[in-house]
């Protein structure tokens, strides 16, 4: 059993590194999709995973498109501040795909546009509704959502 957390040309080093901690520690598989704002190998993005890189399941991505053609017909949750839905009023599966966008920009919006009922937000204040949420912050708070209704599976 497994999650999938899939950063769409992430920028910001640290970030990735927070959120790949964070799929180790759960035993989700992250996907990283180029092109990214920095190296695999960039010190400040290890030093962020810390030593959970051993146990990191990772897959890179040369494109958006190479990414949706590998995983053509799975099911896929939009993290993005034009979702429709809440992100707690989905039921998630096992496998599901959960996206997440650059820090500056997102997700595609055509993409978006394309699977709105597949899109998906973190609610916030009216003041700050034209801004996000950070990202390992996002990829945190929608991934234990969709671990909690799983039943926390394999972890203690």
């Amino acid at each position: 059993m497994a999650l999938h957390v899939v950063l769409v040309n992430p920028e910001i080093p640290p970030n990735t590194g927070n959120i790949s901690r964070t799929c180790a520690a759960t035993g989700a598989v992250l996907h990283l999709v180029k092109p990214l704002g920095f190296s695999i190998d960039d010190r400040t993005l290890k030093r962020a995973g810390l030593d959970y890189w051993p146990y990191l399941k990772l897959e890179v991505h040369e494109s958006f498109g190479e990414f949706l053609e590998k995983y053509a017909g799975r099911r896929m949750w939009l993290a993005t501040t034009k979702g429709r839905k809440y992100y707690t009023q989905v039921t998630y599966r096992d496998e599901d795909m959960l996206l997440f966008g650059r820090e500056t920009a997102g997700l595609p919006r055509t993409f978006i546009e394309e699977h709105i009922e597949s899109a998906i937000r973190i609610p916030m204040s009216e003041g700050t509704r034209l801004r996000s949420f950070n990202l390992s912050n996002s990829a945190s708070i929608v991934l234990f959502e969709a671990l909690r209704q799983l039943g926390f599976p394999d972890l203690a």
